[in-house]
């Protein structure tokens, strides 16, 4: 099971690096501009998924910031939010590497933040939640750069495997 995370760990931070070289070709009014998804722009949707991403690492961890907003804006400049989601991506990386398999067999508690409640759970599948809530709203980002009229890039973790080596042994 470890390996399965490590996998998934290095698969969010290449998708970041593609998604972020993406964005990066969007004027900064289109980068901003309100296109209808769940946190509105590019922009905050790239900064909903830092934000998500903090809040997960310091529930997994105790470590690091926990914003108690899911659409807070933590950074405003495409650049600075890029070099915070690489440093995060690192940390996420890190916490996965330091993880055994009975710590994936264990517990956490965290509690909630849009409707407060004490929460347990195995870690294992909290970990998986992770993971594909990051892939799900990169896929919205992915469909925001299509709309402007970029070439998305791939994202499939298929191709992550085969670029890397991960998954395919």
């Amino acid at each position: 099971m470890e390996s399965h995370f490590a996998m998934m760990a290095g698969y969010n931070a290449w998708c970041n690096e593609r998604i972020y070289d993406a964005a990066a070709q969007l004027s900064d009014a289109d980068y901003r501009a309100d296109r209808g998804a769940f946190f509105k722009s590019v922009h905050g949707t790239l900064n909903h998924l830092l934000v998500a991403d903090r809040i997960w690492l310091k529930r997994f961890s105790g470590q690091g910031e926990a914003p108690n907003r899911l659409d807070a804006i933590l950074f405003e400049n495409l650049d600075e939010l890029r070099a915070a989601r690489e440093k995060e991506d690192e940390r996420i990386v890190a916490y996965i590497d330091s993880l055994s398999d009975a710590d994936l067999a264990g517990r956490i508690r965290y509690r909630t933040i849009t409707n407060p409640m004490e929460i347990e759970q195995p870690l294992a599948p909290a970990l998986t939640h992770f993971f594909n809530h990051q892939t799900h709203h990169r896929g919205q980002v992915h469909c925001l750069l299509t709309g402007f009229g970029l070439e998305g890039p791939s994202l499939d973790l298929i191709l992550f495997q085969r670029q890397s080596g991960m998954g395919l042994s």
